[in-house]
Parts: structure tokens; sequence; C-alpha cells
């Protein structure tokens, strides 16, 4: 007696009952490989159930953001123009910086009339009057900078990058800095004075935007989404 017809072989011809069943192919002929149909939460699917290409997924910090040029994470949002970043820095120094920056600058007028006068009105006790107003205003501007590392590390956001509304990010996935990293990089920031402000100047042409100290430590200033 003659067995009844099995399935379809894939191959062209009838496959008797009994025999393991060939798995469904793929386009081109080649059978899926097992390994790769489950994929890990967040991997877009890939035709095929293969991983991405290197294996790494999107960013998503900044969903609904087209990529960018210069090797910048995925979704990130435009970067800062070299204008904003320079108005941000001058409402710092109007806001934070202002009233330290007028003590020293009263010490220093105090302390040359003396000098030019001859004078000892200044002298109380063995204490100098004509210093105390540049002793408190570097006092005022230590304190300053350590707020503005303090708030760029945790927040990105200066008081003046906040009203001009950019932020300070890391630039391998636009996470905050911290407060070592934000403390480095103003320190860094000699660099970009050396030179005739060169430093300073470099994001107008940047295709990152960056000066050099944000190349050193690798952090980008972006405009704020929100």
């Amino acid at each position: 007696m003659s067995q009844p017809p099995g399935p379809d072989n894939p191959y062209g011809g009838q496959q008797p009952y009994g025999y393991p069943q060939q798995p469904p192919q793929q386009p081109g002929g080649y059978p899926q490989q097992g390994g790769y149909q489950q994929q890990p939460a967040g991997y877009p699917q890939q035709p095929g159930g293969y991983p991405p290409p290197g294996g790494i997924p999107p960013q998503q910090g900044y969903p609904g953001y087209p990529p960018q040029g210069g090797n910048l994470p995925y979704g990130m949002p435009p970067l800062a123009s070299w204008g904003a970043r320079v108005g941000a820095t001058l409402l710092d120094g109007l806001i934070v910086m202002l009233v330290p920056t007028g003590l020293i600058t009263a010490g220093y007028v105090r302390f040359i009339a003396k000098a030019v006068d001859r004078q000892n009105e200044c002298d109380d006790n063995g204490v100098s009057n004509c210093q105390l107003p540049h002793i408190q205003g570097s006092a005022l501007s230590l304190i300053a900078f350590f707020y503005l590392c303090y708030r760029e590390g945790s927040t990105g956001q200066t008081p003046g990058k906040k009203i001009v509304g950019i932020r300070l990010l890391r630039e391998a996935d636009g996470s905050s800095l911290g407060f070592g990293l934000a403390f480095g990089r103003r320190l860094l920031h000699f660099i970009d004075g050396a030179a005739c402000y060169l430093g300073y100047l470099w994001p107008l042409w940047d295709d990152k935007n960056q000066t050099f100290t944000d190349k050193i430590v690798h952090t980008v200033v972006i405009k704020d989404p929100q």
C-alpha cells in the first residue's frame, strides 16, 4: 500500500511522514538562525530577527530629533549657536559675578588711592580697610565659581544658560556632567583663552560647535528642548 502524500518539500519533492520538517525559509533560501529570533528589549526589529548593526541600540534620550553631523548621538537636540553661548556667559557675569567683581574693583581702587595719596586713613586696628572689599569680593567670586559648577554639573544650566535656553551635556550620551567634570571644565577654560581667545571662537566653524575645552572633556551645548 502506498503512503499518503506528505507536505510539500521546500526543495520541490514530496517528503514522507516521519521525517523531520524543514524550517521555514527566509528570502534567499537560507533557514532562520534560532539564536537571533529573540531580541532584547529596546532593540528595533530587523528583518529576519537579526540585531541592529554593531549591537548598540540608538539613543533614547531625545526622541523626535533627526540625526546631526559630527557623529553626535541619535536624537540629540540641535546644537546651541555661538551667539547664544556668548549671551549666556554675559548674563552669568551680570547675575552671579557682578557683585564680586564690583567689590574686587573697589578694593583695587581704594588701594591705588592710598598708594597715591600716602595717607593712612584706611588703617584700622592693623587691618587695612582698603583691602577688605578685595577680600570680600574674592570670597564671593570663589562661592560663585562653585555655584556655577554645581548648576552645570547637576542640571547643565547656569542662570544665564537657563534664560537663553541652552544646556551643557556629555557628548557621548546626553547625560549631565556631574560636579567633578563641570569643575574641571571651568578650570580648563584658560586653554580657550590662550592664543588670542581662539578656543572661544572655535565653535563658529566647528561641526559640533565645541570650544577646545569641550573637545578635551567631550561636552556639547545644545538648545534646551524644554
